[in-house]
């Protein structure tokens, strides 16, 4: 029975609640020596001795149990899944296998029912595995699969058609890692990373408003009341949160005696009037931020914290709380380099604290600046809902694992809210990622090496669209740019042709290795590097000479050189 064979959808979610003590009790399961973390073997081990956390594991994941695998194709399965969880790490806590499995449930929903309907269509056989002879039929025979694999190539007569034939063999050998059949695991798992957007993590996706009304902010008045700092107090307020003020406090700036009663007393006092409120995050400015040094320096407080100006007293964080430090170049109150606050910061816990820092630009002459770091006011905490924004990131630093990369790594995800809808539609299209956009190349094999660097993009594909309406599309809040109102803008961006660059040196010699050695760089410190987070789409201008535009389109090395970008020296990157 073929339908038996294939892969199935995931069984609809129980409730919230009994899908969590479901997830948390296979975890503990799998958890053989008690450690708290999880081994590939540990994995493996578990799916091969019990048939419930096979069945878990597998169907969840686009198998199942029952389905008929040899053991070497379950091991490549449950192999995939955990470098999936795992992100290049050696092991995996409870935080990344919930991850995983809720990612599948939800954000990336829509991705994985795609992916499986591609994948029954190129198993024609229905025996769960597909060989390369499968792949190159499903592409001659099936339109939808060709332009799914490598769109704008015409795969109708692959057998007869070197270049078809080369770039379906090209992407299977890219998802087969050396195999000679796939499995629907290594098929998702190469999608899940060239396409996906979306962080595997617990946390919402960028273009989603976050549910803040159940969490309760406590706002420590002094140095931020909403007499002092207005435009502040109101950004706060009217974000959704649960805000509460704290005026009831005594005087801190007469300093006490390190280890006396009076501090004691004094830090007690304080600890109970923040205790009273029950809150899920502490927010303090100015000379409010004594309070949380003291708070820190006796035990009190270890939960989210969000600092606005460091605070003079303050040189080192407490271990294993979130904090969020926000601080200005030009701070005229509270002067502290750099380097001093990275050295504090340096002080907590790896992956639970964050440095936003609003620093000057490179000069154009002497004292001229073309950006300027915050004075102690944080005006930039103002705008783009930035200072809620390091509000929702400490407390994702509670709560996100440590893959996620903390509120550092929350507070990236956010800023892809600035985008709009349409925006964030066509680049998920094109994709993040070199490999992604290899895909659409037309040039023979999609390999580039041809003398031909450029190809225009047929006007009204999908392609073209795409490209389009990234193009035109606004942000969310007025433009830097003075492009006049959206609708004029939208009117003005007349679109002559577009034309893609395809230059396999420059992006097999110099885009992949440095993407790759930014991911690792990401793998060592433990954190999952996520397409769409950490590479973004850009615009570069056309008035920068020809010899820019040269490099970008022909240089077998160099390409676009973004280190360059600002230098009073022409040509001028950006």
């Amino acid at each position: 029975n073929r339908a038996a064979a294939l892969p199935l959808p995931p069984p609809p979610p129980p409730s919230r609640g009994d899908a969590g003590d479901q997830v948390h009790a296979f975890y503990d399961a799998i958890d053989s020596d008690k450690n708290g973390s999880v081994s590939k073997l540990e994995l493996i081990d578990a799916v091969y001795r019990d048939p419930q956390i096979a069945d878990f594991v597998l169907r969840a994941s686009g198998g199942a149990a029952g389905s008929p695998q040899s053991d070497e194709q379950r091991f490549d399965a449950v192999d995939a899944i955990f470098d999936s969880m795992a992100g290049g790490r050696a092991r995996i806590n409870f935080d990344d296998f919930a991850a995983y499995f809720e990612d599948l449930q939800s954000e990336k929903a829509w991705v994985v029912q795609e992916l499986r309907h591609m994948y029954q269509l190129m198993d024609a056989d229905g025996n769960g595995s597909i060989s390369k002879l499968e792949l190159l039929s499903a592409a001659q025979r099936d339109a939808a699969v060709a332009r799914f694999l490598v769109p704008g190539l015409d795969c109708r007569q692959i057998m007869r058609d070197e270049d078809a034939f080369d770039a379906i063999s090209a992407l299977f050998d890219a998802i087969a890692c050396g195999k000679r059949r796939i499995e629907y695991a290594d098929f998702e798992r190469f999608y899940r990373r060239t396409v996906n957007h979306a962080p595997r993590c617990n946390a919402r996706p960028g273009h989603l408003p976050p549910d803040r009304s159940g969490k309760r902010v406590l706002v420590l008045g002094p140095g931020f009341g909403s007499d002092v700092n207005t435009q502040q107090a109101h950004a706060i307020q009217n974000a959704g949160f649960d805000v509460q003020w704290c005026w009831d406090l005594p005087d801190i700036t007469t300093p006490l005696p390190a280890g006396s009663r009076a501090a004691a007393e004094r830090a007690h006092y304080i600890g109970a009037s923040i205790a009273a409120a029950q809150p899920d995050v502490v927010v303090a400015a100015s000379s409010g931020g004594a309070y949380l040094v003291e708070l820190w320096a006796h035990g009190l407080w270890h939960g989210p914290t969000v600092m606005i100006n460091a605070h003079p007293s303050l040189q080192r964080l407490p271990a294993n709380a979130p904090v969020v430090l926000a601080h200005g170049a030009n701070d005229e109150l509270y002067t502290r380099a750099r380097a001093e606050l990275e050295a504090i910061m340096a002080t907590g816990s790896a992956n639970k604290c964050f440095l936003y820092y609003t620093g000057n630009s490179g000069e154009i002459a002497p004292g001229a600046h073309t950006r300027l770091g915050d004075r102690h006011q944080m005006h930039s905490l103002t705008l783009h809902d930035c200072l809620p924004r390091l509000v929702d990131a400490a407390l994702a630093g509670a709560s996100a694992g440590e893959a996620c990369g903390g509120p550092e790594g929350h507070f990236m995800r956010s800023w892809r809210g600035r985008l709009s809808d349409q925006r964030l539609q066509a680049e998920r299209w094109l994709g993040y990622t070199t490999e992604r956009l290899r895909t659409r190349w037309t040039s023979p094999g999609h390999r580039g090496t041809a003398d031909r660097r450029l190809f225009e993009v047929v006007s009204g594909s999908e392609e073209f669209v795409n490209v389009a309406t990234m193009f035109r599309a606004c942000p969310r809040e007025p433009s830097d740019y003075e492009l006049g109102p959206p609708s004029a803008w939208e009117r003005a961006a007349t679109i002559v042709r577009v034309e893609r660059v395809e230059n396999g040196p420059q992006e097999a010699g110099s885009a992949r290795p440095y993407a790759e050695a930014l991911r690792r760089a990401f793998q060592v410190q433990g954190l999952t590097f996520e397409p769409g987070v950490h590479t973004c789409w850009a615009w570069h201008g056309t008035c920068a000479g020809s010899a820019v535009l040269d490099s970008i389109v022909s240089d077998p090395v160099a390409g676009f050189q973004p280190l360059t970008t600002g230098f009073r020296k022409p040509p001028l990157w950006g």
